[in-house]
């Protein structure tokens, strides 16, 4: 009878312990939903910046083909940099 008592109280706190448990990590999944939402997101914004298409103007002095937002602008054209720029205008 011994065994069955102390069988008993082992079965009925596993099942506390389980439901604690679960009731942890529901607690945290809504938390953790909104971390992944949050992390979707994030990635979505940046394959969207890497899809976006960039203007590319070419160097007047040398030809190399560059983003116009890293262009050295001239009264010529774009360059590659401000020494090609002054080799090309003067």
């Amino acid at each position: 009878m011994k065994y069955a008592l102390v069988a008993l109280v082992l079965v009925l706190a596993f099942f506390i312990w389980r439901h604690k448990r679960r009731q942890r990590l529901r607690e945290r999944e809504p938390h953790q939903a909104t971390q992944a939402q949050a992390q979707a997101a994030a990635r979505k914004a940046q394959e969207q910046a890497l899809a976006a298409p960039v203007q590319m103007v070419q160097c007047r002095h040398c030809g190399l083909h560059l983003p116009l937002s890293e262009a050295t602008p001239g009264a010529l054209g774009h360059y590659c940099d401000h020494e090609h720029r002054q080799r090309v205008e003067g």
